[in-house]
């Protein structure tokens, strides 16, 4: 893991007796954008805590940037840019106001501060709505504030969780360009979703959580060659044992029409 970027190594976790997290292991690289993919309840979130430096780890070692949390966790913060699935907002804010104070609390130097955000705000849509307070902001809207936020210091990597909610078509679009853009800029990019097409397309790797133990990281080839799948969604069905879901939507189906 030397060249990595973020570099796990046994990593665990428990909420008090129970267990969330059982030593789970790998490395993100810069250029690479990687898919955090699990079942609800997997571990999913709380490894991105801790990436965060939200949580701290309960066992084994996290370093972001060369920086070891939680020790190093202010030096590390500074190497991540995260969107969160949801985030409460400072609502009273505007738009310009959220994106200054997020800015400034990663010491971006002003004059580029306000021309990045000037920048954002324009590709995004939301250069007229920039000095309405964030409560008058729709979902989609809020969600271009937080991905222009996570990106404003130039970070070395991006954390996406769940990032096209909310966001129409043509926004969904250049987020995903942009991922791919950022990628071919250096970043390290985790990209956690349920949308597994979306992810089959944006992603080079994928990692999958299960029971809070990862069982699968590979590029998406080697993993579809691995289970002998023709989709990353047929690969997780598999490698989670979720392929009897039609079961269920058939007892469902016979318990309309009867």
């Amino acid at each position: 893991m030397d060249d990595a970027v973020v570099a796990v190594d046994g990593l665990t976790f428990s909420y008090g007796m129970g267990r969330v997290l059982h030593g789970i292991s790998f490395a993100l690289r810069r250029g690479e954008v990687v898919g955090l993919l699990g079942p609800n309840g997997a571990g999913k979130s709380t490894t991105i805590k801790v990436l965060t430096g939200v949580l701290p780890p309960g066992g084994g070692s996290v370093r972001v940037a060369g920086h070891a949390l939680p020790d190093e966790a202010v030096e590390a913060k500074r190497r991540i840019g995260y969107v969160p699935e949801a985030a409460a907002l400072f609502e009273s804010l505007t738009g310009q106001e959220f994106l200054e104070l997020m800015g400034r609390l990663q010491d971006v130097p002003e004059e580029r501060l306000q021309y990045r955000i000037g920048r954002f705000l324009e590709q995004f849509g939301l250069r007229d709505d920039r000095l309405r307070p964030l409560d008058g902001y729709s979902k989609g809207m809020r969600q271009k504030v937080l991905l222009s936020a996570a990106l404003l210091h130039d970070p070395d990597v991006v954390l996406l969780d769940e990032p096209l909610s909310g966001l129409d078509v043509n926004a969904g679009l250049m987020v995903r360009d942009l991922v791919a853009a950022l990628a071919a800029e250096g970043k390290a990019i985790l990209y956690s979703s349920h949308v597994l097409d979306v992810v089959e397309r944006v992603c080079d790797r994928a990692l999958i959580i299960h029971e809070g133990r990862l069982i699968a990281d590979g590029s998406l080839d080697a993993l579809k060659a691995s289970t002998e799948r023709g989709s990353l969604e047929d690969v997780f069905r598999q490698l989670t044992r979720t392929e009897g879901t039609m079961s269920g939507v058939s007892g469902i189906i016979e318990g309309l029409r009867s």
